[in-house]
């Protein structure tokens, strides 16, 4: 058990990959010799070559499109897309080509393509550098979309997508690229498609992802001097979604609350909320209830943390959840 931080862990898992086969790639702007805006890729290409870290020009429809051939010839990409708000350019190469050739080739041609995008608010940016695009790429069928929040999850979970045989959307949380924790390089990782309970509870269930769930274990913390018992549940996995592991945990509790930092309409939280309300209506005391962000583009960085679900709008959620 080593601590570090998910900038680290994430460094340290595509390092492993990279040793591991040959045919591993990275590309993407600014990742080599900078090492990425994040300094995530930091030293990967002064080790491996400009061969396979490789510097890419300022067109990400071009990035994506060199990693579906890429991988039509062979080889597993791992593609950064320096700010989640940059990624649309490429989005008709994504959910139109990359999501679909392993499907529409019989499974003959597979696609081992990993889109890695820095996602969220929380670090004082401009415009399009916060966005919260999970819930168009979770639509598309053929994409698989995952995104850890702690070290020893980011860790393991590059190196599962980069083995991965279908495309692999792989958000990482920037806001929490610092946050430290313990990074577990022995034992056998979970299951890349599986949720995980970070906090066992028994009156309300929290249902968070990526940089949520810190927020969520903090508000659980607080919820627990005063004498109420919130469950934490981190989905890990945006699609497929876990669903044996939120409709279990909610069966415990009977309560259930969705916090995420993109809007309310039509996010990951719209399809939760609907799935626990036809398979559990007869369970539950209360209805699912959402924290999230509003319905407006993200505002700019003075005033984020008004936006952003924070401890005091997850506890009124789940007073007024224990009230029903």
């Amino acid at each position: 058990m080593e601590k570090l931080t998910m900038a680290k862990a994430l460094n340290r898992g595509m390092r492993r990959a990279l040793q591991a086969d040959p045919k591993v790639l990275l590309a993407g702007e600014d990742i080599g010799k900078l090492g990425g805006v994040f300094r995530v890729t930091e030293g990967l290409q002064a080790e491996f070559g400009e061969n396979r870290v490789i510097d890419s020009p300022l067109a990400e429809s071009g990035i994506v499109g060199t990693a579906i051939g890429l991988a039509m010839r062979g080889y597993r990409t791992v593609m950064e897309i320096q700010f989640d708000g940059f990624v649309y350019p490429a989005f008709s190469q994504i959910v139109s080509q990359l999501a679909r050739m392993h499907g529409r080739t019989g499974g003959k041609v597979p696609m081992p393509v990993v889109i890695r995008i820095p996602y969220g608010g929380g670090i004082g940016s401009i415009e399009h550098h916060s966005e919260s695009p999970e819930a168009y790429f979770a639509h598309t069928p053929g994409l698989k979309v995952v995104t850890p929040s702690n070290p020893n999850d980011a860790y393991w979970m590059i190196q599962q997508s980069i083995r991965s045989d279908d495309p692999v959307i792989f958000l990482e949380p920037k806001r929490r690229y610092q946050t430290k924790g313990g990074v577990d390089f022995e034992s056998r990782p979970a299951p890349l498609h599986s949720a995980s309970i970070a906090r066992y509870g028994t009156d309300a269930t929290l249902l968070a992802y990526g940089p949520t769930v810190p927020t969520c274990l903090e508000a659980a913390d607080i919820a627990a001097e005063e004498g109420r018992s919130l469950e934490v549940v981190d989905l890990r996995t945006l699609s497929p979604i876990d669903w044996v592991t939120l409709m279990n945990s909610v069966s415990r509790t009977k309560r259930a609350i969705v916090v995420h930092e993109a809007h309310l309409s039509l996010g990951m939280g719209s399809e939760i909320a609907a799935r626990l309300h036809e398979e559990l209506f007869y369970v539950m005391e209360s209805p699912v209830l959402r924290v999230t962000g509003y319905d407006m583009p993200y505002p700019p960085a003075r005033v984020e943390h008004q936006y952003l679900p924070g401890v005091d709008r997850i506890l009124d959620a789940v007073d007024k959840s224990l009230a029903y």
